[in-house]
């Protein structure tokens, strides 16, 4: 269902909660459109807090932080999606919030989150949720091994999962992964991952950017490489099944949709491996190559403006500059080459500290 809203005037405030480096950009972005940001995050070195004097740093819980921070703004979103249910049900009885706390319930818990998807004929990995030590042997029995047995909440970039490849992994892992329940997800036997930015307004105009492939390394997103190297249709279908998405969800930003690409017989197909309702690591090659960025294009979206044109430019690769690789960048840019860099104090092995976007001449 589309919203009737009235558009933000230049100089109103958008409230984000979170101060890392998604943050940070969209902080960016509403600056050049006249709009001014402010942060909530409880982590005092938060990168966000360099790009706007505006800032509350406290938890996440404090009610009566979350109010005053409410009376200073005119609409609020996200970078994470982690979000405790608790503020975002607070601050939505408050002032818009966009997206809207239905779209944190399904993508913060992956059992919600595949149940959201089947229910909506959208392809996953076959699953089963877990509990006990019965249930996972009884999932095994069902889905086979190898299997990924996962925590419903909080993993990413590999964290909270294990491969379960014998009877004797499943033990150890069901103890180590917490807090229950889990869910076990069938071994995907893909051929690649790629993933689609799709935004929509708050007028219900939906707009999907162009599919990137993504090459991963140690778990950690390394390269998005535009244009994906595809089977014919496949992006279409790509594209169409996250304009289902933010329809199903009443969605208004912008959100990241991972897939799956398996081989099969005569073609090979797609199947949904998470939704993220944010801006998307995977997205940041918009940012060299779209005359609307997906930051833009989020604020836009949650400021109740018209969506921007999400065309291709030029062919583009992202690549993500994890702990001390940031210090390729002073003097090893070329003029293909965009980079941007979080403002993060310490490199540390595995942590996002920027990325390049490299363009690709014909």
């Amino acid at each position: 269902m589309s919203q009737s809203v009235s558009p933000l005037a230049p100089g109103a405030t958008i409230g984000i909660l979170g101060g890392g480096q998604l943050g940070r950009m969209l902080a960016l972005a509403a600056a050049r459109l006249g709009l001014k940001t402010h942060i909530y995050c409880p982590d005092p070195d938060s990168p966000a807090f360099e790009v706007t004097p505006h800032k509350t740093v406290t938890a996440y819980d404090d009610v009566e932080a979350l109010r005053r921070f409410a009376e200073t703004v005119d609409v609020i979103t996200y970078e994470f999606e982690n979000v405790p249910a608790m503020t975002a049900e607070t601050l939505a009885a408050l002032k818009p919030l966009r997206p809207g706390a239905n779209a944190l319930a399904v993508a913060q818990d992956r059992l919600a989150e595949k149940g959201f998807l089947s229910s909506k004929n959208i392809p996953v990995a076959a699953y089963r949720a877990v509990g006990s030590m019965d249930d996972l042997e009884s999932a095994v029995a069902a889905l086979g091994l190898p299997s990924v047995l996962k925590t419903t909440r909080l993993g990413y970039d590999g964290k909270g999962q294990r491969v379960l490849r014998t009877a004797e992994d499943l033990a150890p892992a069901f103890e180590a992964l917490a807090p229950h329940p889990l869910v076990l997800e069938a071994f995907v036997p893909f051929e690649k991952e790629i993933s689609v930015v799709v935004a929509r307004g708050a007028d219900g105009t939906v707009r999907a950017y162009d599919a990137a492939e993504n090459v991963h390394r140690d778990h950690i997103l390394f390269t998005s490489t535009v244009p994906a190297t595809l089977a014919p249709g496949l992006e279409r279908q790509a594209g169409m099944i996250a304009k289902a998405i933010v329809i199903a969800l009443d969605y208004v930003g912008v959100l990241g949709v991972e897939f799956f690409v398996v081989p099969g017989e005569g073609r090979p197909s797609l199947l949904v491996n998470e939704i993220a309702p944010r801006v998307h690591n995977s997205g940041h090659w918009t940012e060299a190559v779209c005359l609307t960025d997906q930051f833009e294009q989020h604020v836009r979206a949650i400021a109740g403006w018209p969506l921007g044109d999400p065309r291709r430019l030029a062919d583009v690769v992202m690549q993500n500059l994890i702990g001390d690789e940031v210090e390729q960048v002073p003097g090893g840019i070329d003029g293909d080459t965009q980079p941007h860099l979080y403002g993060k104090a310490e490199a540390r092995p595995g942590r996002k500290m920027g990325h390049i976007n490299r363009i690709i001449r014909p």
